[in-house]
């Protein structure tokens, strides 16, 4: 028996969608038994798999995880499956595994690691592994104690893939209430990003490479959501939605009828290309907010993180008066803080923010603090030069969690009273410009909390705001960055 398990993570207010583990399970679909369970909805995961597990055949579990939270949780969960069930293999694969393969390889956690989408390889694997077949050619296949590096598994051909097996998760569990509507859904139509930005995961996940699914399978996807769930909103999480124009368009028009409003992530300057018409039919057809990364407000900052070479912080400030004539909230990242002038870096982008909200003060701003990934280029070369380095076990992984939740002090090139400095300014503008996202923040909240915060943002004075903390902790107020919707 198969069982595909998605760790629990603390970013969501409720889980979405476990897609990594629909697309796999698509794979062996009529080919191998398995189960999908979600630990975001399970009280005691462990013993749920091991149930599963019980139900005949080789007991194989397969864990997708990214760093953070969710090797916190995998690395609990396994260990108590591993010891109800001694004869289970277990199968790691997603972004961790992908960057850290090392550290997955050291522990008996993990029988085998696979690096790079694992779409292709995967049916064969678990072939390979219900015969005790050996599985090391396999494209993006790594066995516990070997230490070679493993080229990535490539990225499928999106149009090439089964059809999701929606009977085997309760899309109903997923539905909720967010600033889209009161009941909404999320969606994956493309795989991947075609850009090298070298402060971020994808690259290794991916390598520049990006396909995305037909216009038309995803309109139907969409129309189910509709006909049998009753959904009035659709979240598209992949990496980059907008890549090809024509094919954007295209969705749009398939969805409109539906009445739907709709969010995706898309680069700034890849939809500065987009023609006015296709701008007006996306937003006929219900785009409410689009999620973009500005990153920073100094351009040389921008060219160190190899944002494309086109990418400005000109071309920023006029994109969100675009969006703003079409009726599309911008909602803009920044990774503030990054080597080797951390300090130039932040008072630009701080300066930079309040120029964004002047120019669109509806646009949302999500503010985190640089934290490396290990991907080739300046950025990760300073990084180390500073003393920077990742652990080298699954154990210490766990206890690493604030680092990649981008909220630790274990940054050596950022000093206690920088950090202070950033939530300070993030304090204030999210009191005088309170979040759209907060279903749960009423007219009133806002007002009180942009009249308390109004003295200190006129001053820029972001020193020690005590009273916005008891004021956003008493309202519960909640921050996009780490609980999205």
């Amino acid at each position: 028996m198969l069982v595909l398990y998605n760790p629990r993570s603390n970013a969501q207010r409720k889980p979405i969608v476990p897609y990594a583990l629909l697309a796999l399970g698509a794979s062996v679909e009529g080919r191998h038994d398995y189960a999908i369970v979600d630990g975001n909805l399970e009280h005691d995961a462990a013993s749920l798999i091991a149930r599963k597990l019980a139900e005949g055949g080789p007991p194989i579990l397969g864990v997708t995880s990214m760093p953070g939270p969710q090797v916190v949780d995998a690395v609990g969960v396994v260990g108590r499956v591993k010891s109800l069930v001694p004869a289970v293999r277990t199968v790691w694969g997603g972004y961790f595994p992908t960057q850290h393969v090392d550290a997955c390889l050291r522990s008996p956690l993990v029988d085998v690691a696979v690096r790079g989408h694992a779409d292709v390889a995967f049916p064969h694997l678990i072939d390979a592994l219900t015969t005790n077949a050996d599985v090391s050619s396999l494209p993006g296949v790594a066995v516990r104690g070997s230490s070679a590096r493993i080229p990535e598994a490539p990225i499928p051909r999106a149009s090439e893939l089964a059809p999701f097996p929606w009977h085997r998760v309760q899309l109903e569990r997923y539905v909720r209430s967010t600033v889209l509507g009161r009941r909404t859904l999320g969606y994956h139509a493309s795989y991947g990003c075609p850009y090298v930005c070298n402060f971020c995961a994808v690259v290794n996940m991916v390598g520049g490479r990006w396909t995305g699914l037909p216009a038309e399978r995803v309109a139907d996807d969409v129309a189910r959501f509709v006909e049998r769930h009753q959904a009035d909103a659709v979240e598209f999480y992949d990496n980059n939605f907008f890549v090809q124009e024509g094919r954007t368009v295209e969705i749009a028009e398939r969805i409109t009828h539906h009445g739907l409003t709709w969010w995706g992530e898309a680069r700034i300057d890849g939809l500065m290309k987009y023609s006015d018409a296709s701008l007006a039919t996306m937003a006929r057809s219900g785009l409410r907010m689009v999620f973009c990364g500005a990153e920073s407000g100094d351009a040389e900052t921008l060219a160190r993180m190899d944002k494309g070479g086109t990418l400005t912080p000109e071309m920023t400030l006029d994109f969100v008066a675009r969006a703003k004539a079409f009726g599309i909230v911008p909602e803009l990242s920044f990774v503030l803080g990054s080597p080797p002038d951390p300090e130039g870096d932040i008072d630009r982008t701080l300066a930079f923010i309040r120029k964004v909200k002047a120019r669109n003060p509806a646009t949302e701003i999500i503010l985190y603090l640089y934290t490396p990934e290990p991907v080739a280029g300046p950025l990760w070369d300073q990084a180390q030069a500073a003393g920077f380095a990742f652990p080298t076990t699954l154990e210490a992984w766990a206890a690493f969690e604030d680092v990649v939740q981008r909220r630790s002090e274990r940054l050596p090139w950022l000093p206690t009273a920088t950090r202070r400095r950033v939530r300070g300014f993030e304090r204030v503008l999210n009191a005088y410009y309170p979040t759209t996202t907060d279903v749960r923040l009423t007219g009133p909240r806002r007002a009180l909390l942009r009249a308390l915060s109004a003295w200190r943002w006129h001053l820029q004075f972001y020193r020690a705001p005590l009273e916005l903390a008891a004021a956003q902790r008493l309202l519960r107020y909640q921050r996009p960055e780490t609980a999205g919707f």
